[in-house]
């Protein structure tokens, strides 16, 4: 894939972040109060992916030619890290 159709695909997948961890937050209101430190902590911690994914894109777009491909796997690398997370939050709540 080529930098242009991956810094596209990499906005797409910032973006779907950001409205997934949005759906998270609202579920987080009608968790039970029992769990909900529980789901913060989780939530919290898939936040700081969120945030790591957000730092490698913006290094994605402006990375060299040279250093693209490294970059290029390390985003991958975060965002599979926050869709492990995510899914995991899913499951529990």
């Amino acid at each position: 894939m080529d930098k242009k159709k991956f810094e596209k695909e990499a906005k797409k997948s910032v973006d779907e972040v950001i409205a997934k961890i949005d759906k998270l937050e609202a579920k987080r209101d009608k968790a039970k109060e029992a769990s909900k430190a529980e789901y913060d902590d989780k939530l919290n911690k898939l936040k700081a992916r969120r945030d790591e994914l957000q730092a490698k894109y913006e290094e994605l777009i402006h990375a060299s030619n040279e250093k693209w491909e490294d970059i290029k796997e390390a985003f991958s690398s975060a965002k599979e890290s926050f869709n492990e997370g995510f899914s995991k939050i899913s499951s529990l709540f």
